[in-house]
């Protein structure tokens, strides 16, 4: 595998990878308010005002913005088809993170689709 092509594809792994942790603090964040969805203006105030205020959404922003300099780096390193089609690979963290860091549970079907992902990504390296 060519020097620039593993480079561009580690800099692809960190951008899903931070955008994993940015959507792990979101969920974690939105998780933590217990919020129901209401029609009262004056609960959904207090509901955004709460979110604002919770250090874990802004963590969160904090990964996404680092994510989005990383993915400009890959953007003027690589071809957007493939930078894009490797991208996917925050599919396949975002399922790891899911099962092994929040506990869901993962039905054969879904493993079945990651892996498919991962074969796809594969050959989109090799073309």
């Amino acid at each position: 595998m060519k020097q620039g092509l593993l480079a561009v594809l580690s800099l692809i792994a960190l951008t899903s990878l931070c955008d994993t942790i940015n959507q792990l603090f979101l969920k974690s964040a939105i998780d933590s308010l217990n919020f129901t969805p209401t029609f009262n203006i004056i609960k959904i105030f207090k509901f955004i005002f709460k979110l604002i205020s919770n250090p874990r959404l802004w963590l969160g922003f904090g990964f996404s913005s680092i994510s989005l300099c990383i993915w400009l780096v890959v953007l003027s390193k690589a071809d957007l088809n493939f930078a894009f089609s490797a991208d996917s690979m925050h599919y396949i963290f975002i399922a790891l993170a899911s099962r092994f860091v929040l506990k869901e549970k993962m039905s054969t079907r879904r493993w079945l689709g990651t892996g498919l992902i991962m074969v796809g990504i594969v050959f989109v390296s090799l073309s």
